[in-house]
């Protein structure tokens, strides 16, 4: 049969033509082979004699139906008696890998789905009218081999840590239920982070940052300048050890929720004290419990007023008034428009909550001053933080709730690396 080049376009593979297209009640099957040719045996290199083809159905990517690829392969068997290869069939890895049941686009956009689109691997296998341990099967090397690029982490200046829980079972069968998850914050040229996920290990702790920072060598570590993480010691003592020559940033967000419990913990205490229980309806301070957490330039004339009279009800409320614009000036020190002003107000948070009266503050004060260097640093590095890190975080939870969670932490790890962008895609990966 002669191929047709408008039908070949369909598939888009070369040396592989159409045949025939047919279209059925469920499926679109689509008949292809390939041109004849000289076939060497594998083994020995002897001229091989052809035994005529066999057919072998692949999985195309789907249109509005599954699509059905029969490959009419070729097979020969190799004519000397003393090889012991005997029958073998022609491969096409432009088509599908050696033993595959999915083309090779088909990986190709299963992948590309997973990555953009939020789907899923049963989703998709439903929609190529397979197995999800088929699709899983044929996805899996592919993001094995881009996980295990280690050029993925070169260019890599600013680097954020944070931890997330990724199960809710047994740790004696699921294992730890803490992952440490390293991101790429570094800049682009106009300034703008692109954050994209590198790893995630188990554990949370010194040792999980350290054993991963380790294996990432002396090269990768040099470059690191900045290196963003929340008010957690044992991520702290790893970025000392390992990362000397950065600058370690303790992450803004942290920092003002940090102020915001502690004025929650000041107005939970007095009204402990001044009615002899929680918080009720009509008291006065349970009535400003969201405006105490909001920004004073915020709040509307009504909110003012409300939060007025609440203080002014009892004079012991006048301690809850202070630890709030005590979280204002910490706040207003991150929203200083000028990076200098706002060390300055930073540093002045530093020099006086220590002393504050109420032993809250003063012990917020007592945190940040033992932070003091990655506090301050959040100036003078150009306000890096772990904003995109959390992002990451949030899109893992994303993918976490569309999957119905996880029993294997490999693959969740592998699909955590793809969603967040820790692997590259381009050019498209080679199916092995």
């Amino acid at each position: 049969m002669e191929p047709c080049p408008r039908c070949d376009a369909l598939l888009g593979v070369e040396g592989v033509h159409v045949e025939r297209v047919e279209r059925g009640p469920t499926r679109l099957t689509v008949t292809v082979s390939t041109p004849s040719q000289v076939m060497g045996c594998p083994a020995c290199g002897v001229v091989a004699e052809a035994r005529g083809r066999r057919v072998r159905v692949l999985h195309d990517v789907p249109g509005e139906q599954p699509v059905v690829v029969r490959w009419r392969q070729r097979t020969w068997r190799c004519p000397d008696p003393g090889c012991g290869v005997g029958a073998f069939v022609e491969q096409h890895r432009a088509l599908v890998r050696p033993r595959g049941s999915l083309t090779r686009r088909a990986v190709i956009w299963a992948i590309g789905q997973l990555r953009h689109d939020h789907a899923t691997i049963a989703g998709l296998a439903r929609r190529l009218a397979v197995a999800w341990k088929t699709l899983w099967r044929a996805v899996r090397p592919v993001l094995e081999d881009l996980a295990g690029d280690e050029s993925r982490f070169a260019s890599v200046t600013s680097l954020g840590v944070d931890e997330h829980v990724w199960h809710h079972g047994d740790r004696r069968t699921k294992g730890p239920k803490e992952l440490t998850g390293m991101v790429d914050l570094t800049r682009d040229g106009g300034g703008r982070v692109h954050a994209r996920l590198l790893d995630l290990v188990p554990g949370r702790s010194k040792k999980a940052y350290v054993d991963w920072l380790t294996e990432r060598g002396e090269g990768f570590r040099a470059g690191i300048g900045v290196a963003a993480l929340d008010p957690f010691g044992g991520y702290k003592s790893a970025i000392d050890e390992q990362l000397e020559d950065a600058t370690a940033v303790l992450d803004a967000f942290h920092v003002v929720k940090l102020g915001t419990a502690v004025v929650d913990e000041v107005r939970r205490r007095v009204q402990q004290t001044t009615t002899g229980h929680r918080g009720r309806k009509g008291d006065p301070l349970l009535g400003i419990q969201t405006i105490l957490r909001a920004g004073a330039e915020n709040l509307t004339d009504k909110q003012w007023a409300r939060l007025t009279r609440a203080i002014e009800a009892n004079e012991a409320h006048e301690e809850v008034f202070v630890a709030w614009q005590c979280a204002q000036d910490l706040r207003a020190a991150y929203r200083a428009a000028d990076l200098a002003e706002g060390r300055k107000r930073a540093e002045k948070v530093l020099n006086s909550f220590h002393t504050c009266p109420i032993p809250e503050v003063a012990r917020l004060g007592r945190t940040l001053r033992r932070w003091s260097g990655a506090f301050l640093a959040y100036f003078t590095t150009g306000r890096q933080n772990n904003g995109p890190t959390e992002a990451i975080n949030g899109l893992i939870e994303l993918h976490r709730r569309l999957a119905r969670g996880y029993r294997n932490r490999d693959n969740y790890r592998l699909r955590m690396l793809l969603a967040a962008g820790g692997l590259d895609l381009k050019p498209p990966p080679d199916v092995p």
